[in-house]
């Protein structure tokens, strides 16, 4: 019943400005409906799975999807048709504008960090990282031995007071470290930033590709079929990123790994040339042609 009604909404809406020529949907269940109405009324569809592993309304439409696009190579396989080569294709996740765009020297200059020191930058998405704030909090007294690191910590609006209490970071310490509840340009950041440690959300490791940052990935351990360790094996795979796992980063690897990405600027700019052989920043490019091509 839910769909009928979604379908006769729709179709009535498209009614009014005219049949499309063409569809996408991005695997929120309220494309059933939509691409439901596009099936039975002749028009073609194209979905975009940003995740590496597939959610239900994109398994669902991709029987009459003309074509699949896809983020990550794991998840191909769920898309796959016999006899059909063509139907995946493998664009990257687009990334906005404002990240792509993103410019070193601006960011260096907002944040007062000079050209030739290293800026480590810190965040755990969108809603931080407890575990994550807590272990660097930890490190700060290494970190900060190193006297060209800078390090720029985006705890999260919720654990920031929790995580500026733990860093208790004197006047002099704060010149070099900041920290703060969230990034608003987020672009400008990554591109002042030589070497990354964060989650493994969809979002953001296609932004870390995009912007080609060398990376320390800890994925959040309790995300759905662990999608976040599958998401991070797409730049780990490609030599861009390194992996830690969460219930791994109080042990002293972590932070030997850690600590020798800061120092050593070679594997940086090793794994940065890898990022880039991913082209991500050309993924919504690689969108846009796809459904010019099912017109």
């Amino acid at each position: 019943m839910a769909r009928q009604q979604g379908e006769a909404c729709a179709c009535q809406s498209l009614l009014e400005v005219g049949k499309p020529d063409a569809a996408i949907g991005f695997g929120a269940y309220v494309e059933v409906p939509l691409l439901g109405w596009c099936k039975d009324a002749g028009v073609p569809y194209l979905l975009h799975e940003q995740n590496s592993v597939p959610g239900l309304a994109n398994k669902m439409m991709n029987s009459h999807a003309a074509r699949v696009c896809i983020s990550v190579p794991a998840a191909r396989t769920v898309f796959e048709r016999e006899g059909d080569p063509d139907h995946v294709l493998m664009t990257g996740n687009p990334v906005r504008r404002s990240v792509i765009e993103g410019d070193r020297t601006r960011g260096r200059k907002t944040l007062g960090v000079p050209e030739d020191a290293t800026l480590l930058l810190v965040f755990g998405g969108s809603l931080g990282a407890q575990h994550l704030n807590e272990r660097v909090a930890s490190l700060k007294g290494e970190l900060l031995t190193r006297e060209n690191l800078y390090i720029l910590h985006s705890t999260g609006a919720d654990g920031f007071e929790e995580t500026e209490r733990a860093l208790a970071l004197t006047p002099e310490e704060a010149q070099r470290y900041r920290v703060q509840p969230y990034i608003d340009n987020m672009g400008d950041m990554l591109a002042a930033a030589d070497l990354v440690l964060s989650r493994s959300g969809a979002s953001s490791v296609a932004e870390i590709a995009a912007l080609a940052v060398p990376s320390v990935l800890v994925p959040y351990p309790h995300a759905t079929a662990d999608h976040q360790t599958t998401n991070a094996r797409y730049l780990v795979d490609a030599g861009a990123g390194v992996l830690c796992a969460d219930a791994d980063i109080d042990g002293s690897a972590f932070a030997d790994e850690l600590l020798h990405l800061v120092d050593d600027a070679a594997a940086r700019d090793a794994m940065r040339q890898a990022a880039r052989g991913l082209a991500q920043d050309r993924a919504a490019a690689l969108l846009a042609d796809a459904v010019e091509g099912l017109r």
